[in-house]
């Protein structure tokens, strides 16, 4: 499932860069109005604008959901990675301690 939700991220991640790169800019609307022949495009002189907006607004939602859930699954396994699962044995004995801390001297 992580690797199914990290490819799907990168995929998105490089198609909405691709799509950010088409777009054309707020000046580029200046050039159409002048006969640049933005009109004779596949969408229509509007449509590709709606379309490529559109497209690259379901793109960031994607993004933002698979960002999400490969961040609430690092957490999660970080949390694993720190649990102590390790049976807790007896404490010992104080004359135990003693023993052991004089053999060094």
């Amino acid at each position: 499932m992580f690797t199914f939700v990290l490819a799907l991220h990168i995929i998105v991640a490089i198609a909405m860069i691709g799509l950010i790169l088409i777009q054309h800019g707020k000046g580029a609307d200046a050039g159409a109005s002048f006969g640049a022949g933005a009109s004779g495009t596949v969408f229509g002189a509007a449509g590709s604008a709606n379309f490529m907006t559109r497209a690259t607004g379901i793109l960031a939602v994607i993004f933002f959901i698979t960002s999400l859930t490969l961040a609430v699954h690092a957490r999660q396994q970080a949390n694993d990675q720190f649990r102590l699962d390790a049976p807790v044995s007896a404490p010992q004995s104080p004359r135990a301690l003693t023993d052991s801390t004089d053999s060094t001297e």
